[in-house]
C-alpha cells in the first residue's frame, strides 16, 4: 500500500515547466543596469590626437595578423573551446531510453571557458509503459540463494525475517537497477508497534489493510497488521506480502512511481482514470514480487517450493473484492499479475501501464 506525500504536487522528482520564453525563472535576481551620463564634449584638437592614434593602432594590429597567418596555428579552435568529440560505436551508445543529441545541436559549449551544466549522477526516469526497465522481453532478476531465518509469529522474529529479507531484496533488485543507471539504495525497515504509526504520507492506522506499509524510500511492517493468527506459520505468504510493498521502492527509485502520481493527480485521486492508474500501479507491485519469489525458489536457500506455492495460491485471497475497494485491482488480477511474474521471472511481462483496461479492472 502506498500513499502520496503530504505537500503541494508535484511531488518530488517530478519534472517542472520550463520558464516562459523571454523571461528570467523566477529565482533570477538580477541586478539594475544604470547606465553612465554622456561624456563632455572634446576640442577639435583632442580628436585629431585621437584619430592618430586609431590609425596607428590599425597599423599595429595588420602586423600581428600577418605575423599570425606565417605561424599556420589554429589558435581560435583551441581557444578554450572543447573539440568535437568521435562518433560512439554501437557498442558505446547509451541504454535504450537515453536520449541522444540531434545533429542540429550545437556541439560546442556555451562560453569558452564553461561548459554547459548539467545533472551528475545517476537520476531517475519519469515515464511508464515507455520506461526503459519494461522494454527487454529477456530481463529479468538473477537466481540467487536466500536464506532466511525460521518464521516464528513473534515480533522479534518476524524483524529478523523481514530484515534477512530486505537484505535478499536489496542484492536481487539493486543491480538490475544499477544496471539501468537509476540511483538505488535500499529502502529504510522500520516495525512499528503502537495501533498507528507516523510517515511522511501522514498518520497510518494498522488495520486488515496495512499489513506492510511504504512511502518515501521507508518500509513499514507492523506486526500486528500481519494477522498471524489467521495465516499462522506461512512464511511465503508473508515474504510475498513484503516483496510486494518493495515492489513499490523499485517503482520509486526508477522513477515510475513519480510518473504513476502525476497521472493520478492529473486525473483525480478518487476519479476513473485516477483509480485506474492507482491499479496499475499496485498490479505491477504484485508482478515485481512473483518475479522476486520465482527467482529464488529451488536455488539452495530457504525460499521452498513449499513456501512458493502457498504464496501462489494466497493471491486469490487479496484485492479489491476482499478490501471493497478500486485501487488494488480485482482479486482475479491481483493474482493473474503476481503469478505472471513468477512463471517467466520477466520484467517486460509486468508493464502494467500498457496492458488493456480489462486486465487491469
Amino acid at each position: 500500500m502506498t500513499q502520496p506525500p503530504h505537500g503541494q504536487w508535484p511531488p518530488r522528482g517530478a519534472v517542472q515547466p520550463p520558464p516562459v520564453h523571454g523571461q528570467h525563472p523566477a529565482q533570477w535576481h538580477g541586478a539594475p543596469q544604470h547606465f553612465p551620463p554622456p561624456p563632455p564634449r572634446r576640442s577639435v584638437g583632442a580628436i585629431i590626437g585621437i584619430c592618430l592614434g586609431a590609425v596607428a593602432v590599425l597599423v599595429l594590429g595588420l602586423v600581428a595578423i600577418v605575423s599570425l597567418n606565417r605561424d599556420g596555428s589554429d589558435h581560435v579552435a583551441n581557444a578554450g573551446y572543447s573539440t568535437l568529440p568521435a562518433t560512439s560505436s554501437r557498442a558505446e551508445l547509451p541504454p535504450s531510453g537515453s536520449s541522444s543529441p540531434s545533429s542540429s545541436t550545437n556541439p560546442f559549449p556555451t562560453s569558452p571557458s564553461r561548459a554547459p551544466s548539467s545533472p551528475s549522477g545517476p537520476q531517475k526516469i519519469l515515464k511508464l509503459a515507455d520506461h526503459p526497465i519494461l522494454q527487454d522481453p529477456n530481463a529479468g532478476l538473477r537466481n540467487r540463494v536466500c536464506t532466511l531465518p525460521q518464521w516464528q509469529s513473534s515480533q522479534q522474529a518476524a524483524e529478523a525475517f523481514f530484515t534477512a529479507a530486505g537484505k535478499c531484496l536489496d542484492n536481487a533488485w539493486g543491480p538490475f537497477l544499477d544496471a539501468y543507471d537509476l540511483p538505488f539504495t535500499p529502502p529504510a525497515l522500520h516495525f512499528p508497534t503502537g495501533a498507528s504509526f507516523e510517515t511522511e504520507c501522514g498518520t497510518i492506522q494498522v488495520g486488515i489493510a496495512t499489513a506492510a506499509y511504504y512511502c518515501e524510500n521507508n518500509l513499514y511492517v507492523p506486526f500486528r497488521g500481519l494477522q498471524t493468527d489467521q495465516y499462522g506459520n506461512n512464511p511465503g505468504v508473508y515474504l510475498a506480502l513484503f516483496a510486494h510493498e518493495y515492489g513499490h521502492h523499485v517503482q520509486e527509485v526508477a522513477g515510475l512511481m513519480d510518473a504513476a502520481w502525476q497521472k493520478i493527480y492529473d486525473a483525480g485521486q478518487n476519479s476513473p482514470s485516477g483509480l485506474e492508474m492507482s491499479r496499475r500501479k499496485e498490479l505491477q507491485a504484485q508482478c515485481f514480487s512473483g518475479m522476486f519469489l520465482g527467482a529464488h525458489v529451488d536455488q539452495g536457500g530457504t525460499v521452498s517450493r513449499d513456501m512458493y506455492n502457498k504464496a501462489w495460491n494466497d493471491q486469490e485471497t487479496r484485492g479489491d473484492n476482499t478490501s471493497r475497494s478500486q485501487d488494488h485491482g480485482t482479486n482475479a488480477h491481483y493474482a493473474s499479475w503476481w503469478r505472471a511474474g513468477a512463471s517467466n521471472n520477466r520484467i517486460a511481462d509486468c508493464n502494467t501501464f500498457s496492458a488493456p483496461a480489462s486486465a487491469v479492472s
